[in-house]
C-alpha cells in the first residue's frame, strides 16, 4: 500500500547518479595519471589539471603542455563534462519529476485497491482513524483538499486522492466503486449529508461510517444513507462524566481500550472471534466448551450467524456454532490462542476488518437513531 514511495523509477535514478559520479572519479584518476605519464607532473598537480579542465575554470595550464599533453586535455575535457552533464540531468529529474513519477504510480496502485476503506477529510479525527487502520495494516485511502493535511499524508506514507470528497470523480479516483467502507469526517454536517448521498448511489453495498457535529443531524445523515454516525463530542462528553460518576469503570475502560491493537500493553483487551466450521468450539454450548477454563476469557456476548441480533451474558447452556461472533474479555495471548485453536480462525487482523460484513450486525437505521 505505502510502496509506491519507494518505487524503482527513483531507485533507478539513484542509481544511475551513483554509476555516473563513480565514473567521474575514475576520470579524475586517469587525468591524474595521465598528466604524471605524459607530462611529467606529480599527482596532485596532475589532479588540479583534471579539476580545472573538467570545471572550464579557465586558470593558466602549470606547465607547458606538449601535443600529447594538449590531446589528452581535450580527452578529459569532452569526458567530463559529459558525465557532469548527466549527473546534472538525472539530478534535475530526480528532484522535479520524482512526484509525477510518484503520482502516477500511485493511481496505478489506486486502480487495483479493492476491499479497501476511504477516509474523506484528514483533520484530527480523520488523521487518528487513518493512524490506527495503518498500524493494523487495512488497506485505505484518503481524501483530502488541504494542501497542509496532504503534505501530512505523504509524511505518513498514505495512498491518498488530492480532491473535494463532494465531486464524484473524485471518489471514484478513490475506488468507490470496490471500497468495503467510506468514513466522513469533514468538519461540516453537510458536507458529510452529501458526500453520503454520492458514496451511496455510486456503491448500494457499501459500508458508510460518518461524524456528526450534532445530535439533531444524525437522522438526516441516516436517510442520506449512512449505516453508522457518531458523535465524537457527545462521546467524549458522555465519557468525561463518567469519570464523574463511575470513576472505576471508566478507569476498567480506559485500560481496555487505550492505544491501538499493536500497542495495547493492559492485562485485557476486547475483541471477536468468528468460529469456524469444524474447529473445537462448533456445536458445543459453552459449558461443554469450557471457555473460561481452558483459555482463561470471559464470553461478554455472542452474535448468531445470519441474525441480527446480540445475545449478550449467555448462559452455560447456549450453544455455538459455525459463523457465529464470539465478543470476547481477556488476555491478548489467549484470545489469539481461542482464536487459532478453538475457533480455527487463522485470518490476520486486516484480513477480518477488510471483510467483515457490518451491515449484518447492525439493526435498522430507526433502532440506531433511538440508540444515539
Amino acid at each position: 500500500m505505502n510502496g509506491f514511495y519507494n518505487n524503482i523509477i527513483d531507485n533507478i535514478i539513484a542509481l544511475r547518479i551513483i554509476i555516473a559520479s563513480v565514473i567521474l572519479m575514475v576520470i579524475f584518476l586517469i587525468g591524474s595519471s595521465g598528466y604524471h605519464l605524459i607530462e611529467g607532473m606529480n599527482f596532485f598537480d596532475g589532479f588540479y589539471m583534471t579539476f580545472i579542465t573538467i570545471t572550464t575554470i579557465g586558470f593558466s595550464e602549470l606547465t607547458s603542455l606538449s601535443s600529447g599533453g594538449r590531446v589528452f586535455t581535450m580527452a578529459i575535457f569532452v569526458m567530463g563534462i559529459g558525465v557532469i552533464s548527466y549527473i546534472a540531468s538525472q539530478t534535475t529529474q530526480l528532484i522535479f519529476e520524482s512526484e509525477l513519477f510518484r503520482l502516477r504510480a500511485m493511481k496505478k496502485q489506486l486502480g487495483k485497491m479493492e476491499d479497501h476503506y476511504i477516509v474523506a477529510g484528514y483533520g484530527r479525527i480523520g488523521h487518528r482513524i487513518a493512524e490506527v487502520l495503518q498500524e493494523a495494516e487495512v488497506p485505505l485511502v484518503v481524501v483530502e483538499n488541504q494542501e497542509s493535511s496532504i503534505e501530512r499524508i505523504q509524511n505518513n506514507k498514505l495512498l491518498y486522492v488530492a480532491g473535494d470528497a463532494q465531486d464524484e470523480e473524485v471518489l471514484q479516483e478513490a475506488g468507490i466503486e470496490r471500497a468495503r467502507g467510506l468514513i466522513c469526517t469533514l468538519s461540516r454536517d453537510q458536507d458529510n449529508v452529501f458526500v453520503t448521498l454520492i458514496a451511496r448511489e455510486i456503491n448500494r453495498d457499501i459500508f458508510i461510517l460518518v461524524r456528526t457535529n450534532q445530535h439533531q443531524n444524525t437522522k438526516k445523515i441516516l436517510r442520506a444513507g449512512a449505516d453508522k454516525v457518531i458523535s465524537p463530542y457527545e462521546i467524549g462528553a458522555d465519557r468525561m462524566a463518567n469519570v464523574i460518576l463511575r470513576p472505576h469503570v471508566d478507569q476498567f475502560i480506559n485500560r481496555i481500550q487505550s492505544g491501538s491493537p499493536q500497542k495495547q500493553v493492559q492485562d485485557h483487551v476486547f475483541d471477536e472471534i468468528k468460529v469456524f466450521e469444524g474447529s473445537e468450539l462448533d456445536g458445543k454450548t459453552l459449558s461443554e466448551a469450557q471457555i473460561r477454563q481452558k483459555y482463561f476469557v470471559v464470553i461478554i456476548a455472542i452474535i448468531p450467524h445470519e441474525k441480527e441480533y446480540i445475545h449478550f451474558n449467555p448462559g452455560s447452556e447456549d450453544r455455538i456454532s459455525a459463523g457465529d461472533s464470539l465478543i470476547v474479555l481477556g488476555d491478548i495471548e489467549r484470545i489469539e490462542h481461542l482464536r487459532e485453536e478453538g475457533c480455527d480462525d487463522y485470518r490476520s487482523l486486516s484480513e477480518r476488518v477488510s471483510r467483515h460484513a457490518f451491515s449484518k450486525h447492525f439493526n435498522s437505521k430507526e433502532e440506531d437513531t433511538n440508540s444515539v
